[in-house]
């Protein structure tokens, strides 16, 4: 790990937090876990006398090297974040931002500062999971961060009992984030990856007039793979018509994956971006 890539990622942690108005901190204290927790749980909203994780939880994975974070603005914690080491480095297990704080470059910052902590103990790899039906998420996985999609993972949880994720199939695409890669480092800097589609690309899943999906081509060099822009609206509207669209996407990008094509983005207009893989072009 090179002094320079480590200094550049500290700055970019300090700029980020800067321009969100945050400190960002690891968490150790009993009472910070508990709040942390609490936070996690307004958030996600699970079943009353439940909690996501619990604070003991929390405290084991910090002691034993993990990340273990709270974002504050102004002394309140608006942010939290847990990581575990895993084979690949980190595993970003969850985070989640106050109602009161999204939309202000709080899970961002939260991000950039897990980067710069990741590089400092020589970890160069961080994964999480995230619904490939939420189309702000994509982009903010994919664009913001530099992320890159690794695996398709249909249902992966099973069944889960919190309200954001209840009745619905937990399917996820595992990310892969290449600390070092100058992608990443751009994109912590302020310069988000941009999809580039090319001139020609195919459409593999796109919208009917009716709001449903149309199953396109997949034989193009590039493939575009739609999602609603409104996913969780059209969950709590039309649950039989977000089905459609989730089995749609597990079928046709999660079908790309699988053949071995490449995700290279996301466009902020709804696309996912597939490329086929170099083994595929030979």
């Amino acid at each position: 790990m090179t002094g320079g890539l480590v200094a550049e990622a500290r700055e970019a942690a300090r700029l980020a937090s800067l321009g969100a108005g945050l400190s960002i901190r690891e968490l150790e204290d009993p009472l910070d876990l508990r709040e942390a927790c609490a936070l996690l749980d307004r958030v996600w909203r699970p079943p009353a006398g439940s909690t996501l994780i619990m604070p003991e939880l929390m405290q084991s994975i910090g002691h034993s090297g993990g990340y273990v974070v709270g974002a504050y603005a102004d002394g309140r914690m608006v942010g939290a974040c847990v990581g575990l080491l895993a084979t690949a480095g980190l595993h970003s297990h969850i985070a989640g931002v106050g109602s009161g704080s999204r939309g202000r470059g709080v899970g961002y910052a939260m991000k950039v500062h897990q980067r710069a902590w990741s590089l400092e103990r020589g970890i160069t790899t961080v994964t999480w999971t995230y619904d490939p039906l939420i189309s702000r998420n994509a982009y903010f996985n994919l664009a913001k961060l530099g992320a890159v999609p690794a695996e398709y993972l249909p249902d992966f949880y099973g069944a889960m009992r919190d309200e954001v994720n209840a009745g619905i199939e937990s399917d996820r695409i595992l990310v892969h984030w290449n600390l070092a890669d100058q992608r990443v480092s751009a994109a912590c800097g302020g310069r988000p990856h941009v999809a580039d589609p090319g001139p020609e690309p195919v459409v593999g899943l796109d919208a009917k007039p009716d709001g449903g999906p149309a199953a396109g081509r997949r034989d193009g060099e590039v493939v575009l793979v739609r999602i609603p822009g409104d996913m969780e609206a059209m969950r709590s509207a039309d649950p039989g018509l977000a089905l459609e669209w989730q089995r749609a996407v597990r079928d046709t990008l999660g079908g790309l994956m699988a053949e071995g094509r490449a995700v290279t983005g996301f466009e902020r207009a709804g696309w996912y971006v597939i490329e086929r893989g170099r083994e595929e072009r030979s």
